[in-house]
C-alpha cells in the first residue's frame, strides 16, 4: 500500500497554510491532502492518525526567550488527527476539507468521508488548562510546535488497512484507543512524513 499528498513532499517542510502555529501566530490549520493506493484484498475500512513524534517532554523548556530546547532533549508524540472506519472505497482526502482554520474549543463535529469518525487530538490536553481555549479538540489540528525548538519536528501519516468495516470504540476515543481496537484487525501500513519548525535556525 502506498500513501502520498500533493500538500507536501514525503521528508519535506509542511506549508504553514496546514500548521495551526506560524511565527505570527496562528496559521491556516487546513488539513493536507492525502492520497492512498495498492489496497490489500479484503480491506474493509481505514484509519488515518498523524503524530508528531518530536515534542519536549520537560513543560518548563518551552516558550522560554531566555533559553532554547536541545536536540538531544528526551522526545513524545502528539497527536494531531485520528480518523476511523474510512470507506474501504476511499482513496483521498482532499486539502482543507476536513480542517480549515483554527476553531476556538475544537471542532465538535469536524468534516471527512462519509461514515467515518474522528477522535480527538492531543490539543485536547495542551488546551485543558487555558480557559478560552479547553474543550474537545476533534479531528485534525495541525502543527504548533515550540519557537524555541531547535529540533525538526517531524509528522507522520500513518494509514492502516483493516478487515473490518467498523472498529469498537467509544463516541469519544483517542488514539492510544485506536492502537488497542486496531491491532487485531491490521492487515498493513503505509507512512510517510513531513516537517515543520518555528525556529528559523533549524533547517531541513
Amino acid at each position: 500500500m502506498r500513501i502520498w499528498s500533493e500538500s507536501f513532499e514525503h521528508r519535506h517542510r509542511i506549508p504553514a497554510e496546514f500548521a495551526m502555529g506560524t511565527p505570527q501566530g496562528f496559521g491556516g490549520n487546513r488539513n493536507p491532502h492525502v492520497a492512498w493506493a495498492d489496497v490489500p484484498e479484503g480491506t474493509q475500512s481505514f484509519v488515518l492518525l498523524c503524530i508528531d513524534t518530536d515534542v519536549p517532554t520537560d513543560p518548563s523548556t518551552v516558550g522560554r526567550a531566555d533559553m532554547e530546547i536541545p536536540v538531544e532533549q528526551p522526545r513524545a508524540d502528539f497527536v494531531h488527527w485520528a480518523m476511523v472506519d474510512i470507506p474501504a472505497n476511499v482513496r483521498e482526502i482532499e486539502a482543507g476539507s476536513a480542517s480549515d482554520g483554527v476553531t476556538k474549543r475544537g471542532k465538535q463535529d469536524p468534516k471527512g468521508p462519509a461514515g467515518a469518525r474522528q477522535g480527538l487530538n492531543d490539543y485536547t490536553g495542551w488546551f485543558a488548562g487555558d480557559a478560552d481555549m479547553r474543550g474537545d479538540w476533534r479531528g485534525y489540528d495541525g502543527p504548533y510546535l515550540p519557537g524555541n525548538d531547535l529540533r525538526l519536528h517531524r509528522y507522520f501519516f500513518r494509514l492502516f488497512a483493516l478487515r473490518v468495516p467498523k472498529l469498537d470504540l467509544p463516541e469519544t476515543f483517542t488514539a492510544a484507543d485506536v492502537f488497542h481496537a486496531l491491532q487485531p484487525h491490521e492487515i498493513t501500513e503505509a507512512a510517510m512524513y513531513g516537517t515543520y519548525s518555528l525556529n528559523p535556525k533549524v533547517q531541513g
